[in-house]
């Protein structure tokens, strides 16, 4: 039974398709409801097992309340991709607090109250001899410098180390914990950025990926 996070859209609703096609009954868990559900009625369509749960995991105690939810009616995860996250992409010297804030709030905090809301379910699974798997999402801005990524490196930076170190504590108990990092891709983050100049980069990255997507090569 898995449960993907940021699962509206992006890389979220990829992977809640896939375990989908795989077999997996699925959680699928993001505020933002209208997408959510269509994301939940595609997958259903098609004969699979999920459940849909709007949640924001900025909010610890919905986080719980999911979980609680999800062992009820789907039973108890085995697998879970936490990858719930937002870029906000700006020059440090414009001091847009409240967008450094909300990047911390998803990509840090966010992370942290779905590992306390599902580890026990990932350590439960792994005590019956079943496998465990934590799947943080991280990105290639963990470890490269990128202007104007500043706070958003820095929270995938957390990401990427508190991944490394919970992978110790967490083999010891039979629990696999990984961590992707992405580069560009795709997905609906460029339009959550608010400098323009860091906008039209990002726009021109993914024209160019397009472009390659287009080409048959030589």
């Amino acid at each position: 039974m898995a449960v993907v996070t940021g699962a509206s859209s992006g890389m979220g609703a990829a992977t809640a398709r896939r375990l989908a096609e795989l077999g997996a009954a699925v959680a699928v868990v993001a505020c933002r409801q209208e997408k959510l559900e269509a994301l939940a009625d595609d997958i259903a369509s098609r004969g699979r097992q999920v459940l849909s749960l709007p949640v924001d995991v900025t909010d610890r105690a919905a986080v719980r309340t999911a979980a609680d939810q999800v062992a009820d009616t789907l039973g108890p995860a085995d697998l879970v991709f936490n990858n719930a996250g937002v870029q906000l992409i700006s020059a440090i010297d414009e001091l847009r607090v409240d967008d450094w804030q909300r990047q911390i709030d998803l990509n840090v905090k966010g992370v942290m109250n779905v590992i306390a809301a599902f580890l026990p379910h990932l350590t439960a699974a792994a005590d019956r001899g079943a496998a465990a798997d934590l799947i943080n999402a991280s990105s290639i801005a963990a470890t490269r410098i990128l202007e104007k990524y500043s706070i958003y490196s820095g929270t995938k930076a957390y990401i990427r180390h508190l991944t490394r170190l919970i992978r110790v504590e967490l083999g010891r108990k039979n629990v696999r914990v990984s961590a992707i990092e992405p580069g560009m891709v795709d997905t609906e983050l460029p339009d959550h950025v608010t400098d323009p100049a860091a906008g039209a980069t990002m726009a021109g990255l993914l024209h160019d990926i397009e472009c390659l997507r287009d080409t048959d090569g030589p």
